[in-house]
């Protein structure tokens, strides 16, 4: 097994612009890449920016016309996949020849709806799956839909077993077990969540599952922000995001990172021999498990993602 050089792009987005957080998606790919990275996560919504603090003119029982607009606006500026500026991060990905894995609201092609969703593209330009969150929370409920067991996928890399989820979801320990029983290596946890509370969980979480966790979480302060958004953010919230991206080894050690108040990446080799060794005492979906007293049924959940050549993905 080959030991991969990863990194975190723990950048600052484009809020509500496609093109332009497109157009920063592909920079950042590009400088990663001349880093050496075979693998490059961006965070939760890079595009087009985790809308934070933001109300949307909502209330129980309650809308306003202007919060339909701002909505409007961040629907149109929302990724499709696929779609023209999924392409662009595909032939980049190619160029790059890495995995490039990036948190965007998706806008459902075929009903309009908003997910926040994880986008695989692989070393050979191809898009190789997404998973939506299955859960948004609080009031993201407002703006994005629910995924399902489906979006569960797991992808073989010539590293180990690739995937992850996003944000809260790494709260649920269903949903984590569910990753873990496909043997997960590579662990991708892509947040909006900057606090210290946010870092004991990926290291928890590195143990749990002994395997290498990758947080990578957004750079944001109040002057990234458009002027004409800023009406519609809390006056208590001040639009700011520290960062915080983290990678974790498979014992719950710090390998690199968490970086913070800055933009910048979070870069390292990973060895990957730590993660068998790490699992001679506990391997939560192997010999730690207890089928006989423990199930777990995810009926949707896909097999792992082998990936081929160029024409197709073999699901086995």
């Amino acid at each position: 097994m080959k030991n991969p050089k990863v990194a975190l792009i723990q950048g600052i987005p484009a809020i509500f612009d496609l093109k332009a957080g497109t157009d920063r998606a592909l920079e950042w790919i590009d400088k990663a890449a001349g880093k050496g990275a075979d693998i490059i996560l961006f965070p939760e919504s890079f595009i087009p920016g985790y809308p934070r603090g933001m109300s949307f003119g909502t209330a129980v029982g309650k809308r306003t016309p202007k919060g339909r607009s701002l909505y409007r606006h961040y629907h149109d500026n929302s990724m499709e996949l696929p779609g023209p500026e999924a392409d662009r991060i595909a032939e980049k990905a190619a160029e790059a020849k890495a995995y490039v894995i990036l948190g965007v609201t998706e806008k459902d092609t075929i009903h309009g709806t908003l997910y926040c969703t994880l986008a695989y593209f692989g070393p050979d330009g191809r898009f190789l799956g997404k998973h939506r969150k299955l859960k948004p929370t609080g009031t993201e409920r407002v703006i994005w839909g629910e995924g399902d067991g489906k979006g569960l996928i797991s992808i073989q890399t010539p590293f180990g077993v690739m995937g992850g989820l996003i944000c809260w979801e790494n709260y649920m320990p269903l949903a984590r077990y569910a990753m873990f029983r496909k043997g997960i290596q590579i662990y991708l946890a892509p947040t909006a969540d900057a606090r210290e509370s946010w870092q004991a969980s990926m290291r928890h979480i590195a143990m749990e599952g002994r395997c290498y966790v990758m947080a990578c979480n957004q750079y944001t302060r109040p002057e990234d922000f458009p002027a004409w958004l800023k009406e519609d953010i809390d006056e208590e919230n001040d639009m700011h995001s520290r960062g915080g991206s983290v990678i974790v080894s498979p014992m719950g050690e710090m390998v690199a990172g968490p970086l913070l108040n800055e933009e910048g990446m979070v870069v390292a080799g990973l060895d990957m021999e730590a993660i068998p060794e790490s699992r001679l005492d506990f391997n939560a979906a192997g010999h730690y498990n207890r089928p006989d007293v423990f199930r777990l049924d995810v009926p949707d959940q896909p097999e792992t993602i082998i990936p081929t050549n160029r024409n197709s993905n073999r699901i086995t």
